[in-house]
């Protein structure tokens, strides 16, 4: 490689040196800062324009923190979240996905969610959490 990038790295490498960097919160907040700087180009608003760059701002702001600790804590409170919302997600996706075939249904007794085929006419459902027993028609 050539010398002026290695200097580069170098000088790169000694700014970071005890700050916090990019994270999944910093990747959400660009995202973030995308969605409102297009609708301000789309809308020409100062105002959502303003709000981007203050955005921008704060999302270079975490990346140069030397506070890293307050940073990694924002990082998780924000991953519980997202986790939260992946996991919907993913249980939405499987319904949509099983629509044709399954129903679902919840145990009026612990409110598991209990999945059974489509079509049995009425059937006795036991939940296997807490072993209730009800009839309900798929």
């Amino acid at each position: 490689m050539s010398s002026w990038f290695m200097k580069f790295m170098d000088w790169y490498r000694r700014f970071m040196y005890g700050r916090y960097g990019a994270d999944k919160l910093t990747a959400a907040i660009l995202i973030v800062y995308f969605i409102f700087y297009l609708s301000a180009q789309i809308a020409r608003s100062y105002v959502l324009l303003a709000i981007s760059l203050v955005i921008f701002v704060w999302c270079w702001y975490r990346v140069f923190s030397r506070n890293v600790e307050k940073r990694r804590k924002e990082n998780e409170i924000f991953l519980k979240g997202w986790n939260k919302v992946k996991t919907w997600a993913q249980t939405m996706k499987g319904r949509i996905r099983d629509r044709k075939t399954h129903r679902y249904f919840r145990c009026p007794n612990c409110s598991s969610t209990l999945r059974v085929p489509k079509g049995k006419g009425k059937i006795c459902i036991t939940c296997p959490v807490c072993r209730k027993e009800f009839i309900k028609k798929t």
